[in-house]
């Protein structure tokens, strides 16, 4: 059983290594990418709430999802200024607040 147990260790260890060699080194993420898809996603709107309340945030997207057009811009047409829109919004901090961070 030992024996056995050593040898699983030495497979997954080899196999660990392989795969951060042959598959994972060298990746970088596409930060542009990664950012359109996050302002893309329309439940960033739940960071809206504590600025302009739980209703206008749901009209907002309910208008966001009729049309596919992006949060920010529905949410300017329905009076939501730029710097409440950049504090809510700020993705970079709502993920270093949440330990997804860089």
């Amino acid at each position: 059983m030992a024996r056995n147990l050593l040898q699983s260790i030495h497979l997954l260890t080899s196999a660990s290594t392989m795969l951060a060699d042959k598959c994972v080194a060298g990746l970088e993420a596409n930060l542009a990418g990664c950012e359109a898809s996050a302002e893309g996603t329309l439940a960033t709107a739940t960071a809206l709430n504590p600025y302009i309340g739980y209703d206008k945030a749901g009209e907002i997207v309910k208008a966001a999802t009729a049309n596919g057009r992006p949060l920010r811009e529905v949410a300017r047409e329905h009076g939501v200024d730029e710097e409440t829109l950049g504090k809510a919004l700020n993705l970079r901090e709502i993920a270093a607040g949440s330990g997804f961070a860089e």
